[in-house]
């Protein structure tokens, strides 16, 4: 018994301060091996996925960036802006000329450093060069179109105020969102026309036709509130 205990003294002095792997602790470990570098791989997966994602935002932002800055290229005209601040105009010798071709399909919907800038220019009794051309978001203050014909033109997001359209044909044009603030729109046709969005405050509609104008209820409510606008335009319209 003393033998024993003696021996077992002695393994304890030996092992004292030591850690015992015994043969059943080993496989424990070995198993623990294939969990950590599982843990490491998910670690590794997750640095990935938010590097990725970093990477995405940052790339969302620059474009969102970048589409501001076009956006701001061209003067923001939106409708019923009578008070809006032009761009000075512009000096190119041939910009009245410019209206013969129109403009282009990004100018029109604002992505162009370009303004077609029809400011002042005379078009009296045009029949043949003005018919279906682009002028969206061109600039036409002061502009003269009397008698003129602009049958399926485009005038997307002109911006008319003060321009004279005396007799002017809009016959099957696309005039939404215009702003004819002011403008002298007497006598004009707009026979088939899509006129969705355009303002007409301080505009004279004295003898305007609308048939078959494509209208829509505040488009109604608008054009009804103008004193100018005729009787018969006003059965057109469809006023109340």
């Amino acid at each position: 018994m003393q033998q024993r205990v003696g021996s077992l003294a002695n393994f304890r002095k030996e092992f004292n301060g030591q850690r015992i792997v015994s043969p059943s602790s080993a496989p424990l470990i070995k198993r623990q091996q294939p969990f950590l570098a599982r843990s490491a791989a998910k670690s590794t997966e997750a640095q990935s996925v938010e590097q990725w994602s970093k990477s995405v935002r940052q790339m969302v932002c620059g474009a969102c960036a970048a589409l501001t800055l076009a956006g701001a290229a061209v003067p923001a005209l939106a409708a019923s802006s009578s008070g809006a601040r032009l761009p000075p105009l512009s000096t190119d010798p041939n910009r009245c000329e410019r209206a013969y071709v129109g403009n282009t399909i990004g100018q029109a919907n604002g992505v162009s450093d370009k303004v077609l800038d029809l400011r002042n220019c005379v078009y009296t009794g045009e029949k043949e060069q003005l018919k279906g051309k682009v002028l969206a978001s061109a600039l036409l203050p002061g502009a003269n179109f009397d008698n003129a014909d602009l049958s399926e033109s485009i005038m997307t997001k002109a911006y008319a105020v003060g321009a004279s359209f005396k007799g002017t044909d809009f016959t099957s044009a696309v005039v939404d969102r215009v702003a004819f603030e002011k403008a002298d729109l007497r006598g004009a046709i707009f026979r088939n026309t899509v006129l969705s969005g355009a303002t007409y405050v301080g505009a004279n509609l004295e003898g305007a036709t609308f048939e078959d104008a494509l209208l829509g209820y505040i488009d109604v409510q608008n054009l009804c509130k103008n004193p100018t606008l005729g009787e018969d335009a006003r059965v057109e319209v469809g006023c109340k």
